[in-house]
């Protein structure tokens, strides 16, 4: 009878040291939370980043301290007895929990600093080069680091288990069998893989590029590990293999810049008269307002064969769908002004009339032709 109440005494005083030490835990975790809050916001005054940084890191910090408390705690204190099964369970299952919180907070750290990055990439300026060339590598970079820290927490957890960790060395031997028959199995989908980082860091594409592409043209709208989003001109989107950009000869405006230099054809009459029409170019220029970059408005006569004068006006813009417009701009004003300045230019076919049984004459010169 004694030695059960001994036995009990002891069963108290273990619960009563654990209870004491869950509550040093508890206390330490708020302790680490508390001076972690106040160190964000004093970095917060010279930093104006730490607000974001803050709320975005909070929940996986606190899980993190918490879990982290839990695990230290539960491996610390284990009553001896029948339940020691489930105190070797709870610690397993805490140290998983662990690791799942510091992957989250690392996954959140390493996203916030990325999407900084991306913050100061500005599309919206008409010399945005530099920023395209962010955006892309960035975008690419944040895949990357999902799947790094979502692999590195997988082997973890599997690594926390005995069993696991048992078989490593096997494991570790036959690796190189796997990775083998693995690359021979998924030969095109790492080749996409690779073909995706090779262009984020090679500059071949960029996000918002105009590129034209199995006879379409539009605008790089994605760009991912395996494929890659181009959004075209009628707002279709096609998506195209990242193997597609590393293998195939494509056609991309903006690869330097995106200024764009653009050509207006007419075929007129030979009476034409290119003077006048080269003196009305600049006044249409002018009217075109922010649509020409002012760089090149030039008016030559291109062909003349076949009855008809080939006009040709080269203009330039600063990017191609602007330049699309501009282009419009002139053709429709250089038609109107032929129409209701120069009618003797629009073109015209000629036909020569014979009366019966008179001999066929050739003659070079358009007056005497009839309309």
């Amino acid at each position: 009878m004694y030695r059960a109440i001994a036995t009990m005494d002891g069963m108290a005083v273990s619960w009563m040291n654990a209870l004491v030490a869950a509550a040093s835990a508890l206390g330490a975790a708020l302790l680490v939370i508390v001076l972690a809050y106040v160190a964000l916001q004093v970095i917060s005054r010279r930093w104006p980043h730490g607000q974001r940084l803050a709320a975005t890191a909070r929940t996986p910090f606190r899980a993190l301290v918490l879990t982290l408390v839990l695990t230290g705690w539960v491996s610390g204190v284990r009553l001896r007895g029948d339940d020691e099964l489930w105190w070797n369970a709870a610690a397993l299952g805490c140290r998983i929990l662990a690791i799942v919180a510091g992957a989250w907070l690392l996954a959140a750290v390493l996203l916030f600093l990325e999407d900084l990055g991306l913050g100061r990439a500005r599309l919206d300026v008409r010399d945005n080069l530099h920023a395209r060339r962010m955006r892309t590598q960035v975008l690419i970079i944040r895949r990357l680091t999902v799947a790094a820290v979502v692999v590195v927490a997988v082997g973890a957890i599997l690594f926390s288990f005995p069993g696991v960790r048992a078989i490593g060395a096997s494991v570790l031997a036959s690796a190189g069998l796997i990775s083998v028959v693995a690359a021979l199995a998924a030969q095109s989908t790492l080749a996409n893989v690779f073909a995706g980082i090779q262009i984020a860091f090679s500059d071949a594409i960029r996000i918002d590029d105009v590129v034209i592409v199995e006879e379409e043209w539009g605008w790089i709208e994605e760009i991912t590990l395996s494929y890659v989003v181009v959004r075209l001109w009628d707002d279709r989107r096609m998506v195209l293999p990242s193997t597609y950009f590393t293998t195939t000869p494509f056609q991309n405006w903006t690869r330097k810049n995106s200024e764009l230099l653009g050509a207006v054809e007419l075929d007129v009459d030979w009476r034409v008269d290119t003077v006048r029409l080269r003196e009305e170019l600049p006044r249409i220029m002018v009217d075109a307002g922010e649509m020409w970059d002012q760089r090149v408005a030039h008016l030559q006569v291109t062909d003349a064969v076949g009855g008809f004068v080939r006009i040709r006006v080269l203009v330039t813009s600063l990017d191609a769908p602007t330049l699309f417009d501009l282009r419009c701009h002139v053709r429709e004003r250089l038609v109107q002004w032929l129409r209701e300045h120069d009618t003797d230019a629009l073109p015209r076919w000629r036909v020569e009339t014979q009366p019966p049984g008179s001999t066929t004459t050739s003659t070079s010169n358009p007056s005497e032709l009839s309309r």
